[in-house]
Parts: structure tokens; sequence; C-alpha cells
């Protein structure tokens, strides 16, 4: 099976955790796009979509889906997003959209986040893909330099991206990350940065991996 025929499969079976009558919460990227496409088909029988991105916002207008402002939702019972890498524990890393603020906003409102993905995301320990981090203009030069202090991650500036927000993105590589909460707490309150992209105090509830043998559910 391809990978793009996986990311089909996650983006299906997904469905089954939209609830009827709800705002379900729409995260970014390729395997986002096959859950909206797969959305359109049960379009009418939800209230609309929170986005965490332009593109997204776009594609679900497009196919008729209506899209609110998430200042207007006070909780959603559900958030589908992919992940870049995924451990065991449902902790991620995300960013590669260079939506991951935004992502976290949306996954702030949710009850639950289920994460949509093909099986060479899941890992034991995250850091083998590169950390996004959203930063202030100014503070680039900074942050990388602390983050090479900090953990002897080598830090450079996303060239020719500016995210939704008017920032830049760094990626940092070089990580192992064996304590995914404890490094998001603390590079989240370095000046200049916006949001890490370490998703642990939002972590995954639900992982649906697209394998060849099928979507396997993980639980966490």
């Amino acid at each position: 099976m391809t990978q793009d025929e996986l990311k089909a499969l996650v983006g299906q079976a997904a469905l089954k955790y939209v609830q009827a009558g709800t705002v379900v919460g729409v995260g970014t990227g390729s395997t986002v796009n096959c859950f909206i496409d797969a959305l359109a088909s049960m379009k009418d029988q939800i209230v609309g979509a929170v986005s965490s991105s332009v593109k997204s916002t776009e594609r679900l207008q497009a196919l008729g889906i209506p899209v609110l402002d998430a200042n207007a939702v006070t909780q959603i019972p559900v958030y589908i997003d992919g992940a870049d890498e995924i451990d065991h524990q449902g902790c991620m890393i995300k960013g590669g959209g260079a939506a991951l603020t935004r992502e976290k906003i949306v996954a702030d409102l949710a009850q639950t986040f289920v994460c949509i993905a093909d099986e060479s995301k899941l890992v034991d320990t995250l850091g083998a893909f590169a950390l996004p981090v959203e930063v202030i203009p100014m503070a680039a030069a900074q942050v990388a330099r602390r983050f090479e202090r900090a953990y002897g991650g080598q830090a450079a500036v996303r060239t020719g991206v500016v995210t939704d927000n008017g920032n830049l993105i760094l990626d940092v590589r070089g990580l192992k990350i064996a304590e995914p909460l404890a490094m998001e707490i603390e590079v989240n309150q370095w000046p200049g940065v916006v949001t890490v992209g370490l998703f642990a105090r939002h972590r995954a509830g639900v992982c649906l991996l697209g394998t060849s043998a099928g979507v396997r559910t993980l639980q966490f």
C-alpha cells in the first residue's frame, strides 16, 4: 500500500470520532487533507470546524464545510491532526507544516486529540525529525544559541517560511528527547519562543496508524 493510500485510510477511519451536531477541530498537512476530504461526506451532520491553518480553512470552505473562529468556541469534543513523530505515550513532534502554534491552540480547546499518521511516524524516542520552534524574528539567533547550550541541538531558520502568524520557524536537529513534557515546559518559557513543536501537554489520546495490514488503533 502506498503512503497516499495509507493516509486516505486513516483519514477515513477518523470519521468515527466525529460526533454529529458538534464542531470538529481540524489540523494541517497532507494526512489531514485526506481527513478533510472524507469529512465532506458528513458536512451536513456537523456544525462546522475550527481550523489550525489558512490552507486547511481554504480546503474546508471549498468543500462547503463551515469554519468557525476559535474565539467563538469554548470547547470541542475532538481535534484530528497528523504528527511528524509520535512516541508510545502519545507525545508528538509537530510543525513540519509550520502551523504548530495554531495547532496547539485548537488542541487546547479539544477534549480528545486523535492523531492520524502512517506507521513510519511511530518512534521509541522523539527527535530524529527536526524539532520545529516558532519564534519572534528578532529572537531567532538567541533561541538557536540557547538550544545548543541547553540540549546540544543545532537550530537553523527554515528558509523561505513565514508562519500564518508572521513569525519564523527554527528547525532543531541532533536531539534525543527522553522527557518531552519537561522540554516543552522549559523551551516555552524562553523569551522569543512562540511555541515549541512538542505536544506532550496536549498529547494524543488516540492514534490511528496506517499500516500495510490496515488501520492500527493505539490508545494512550
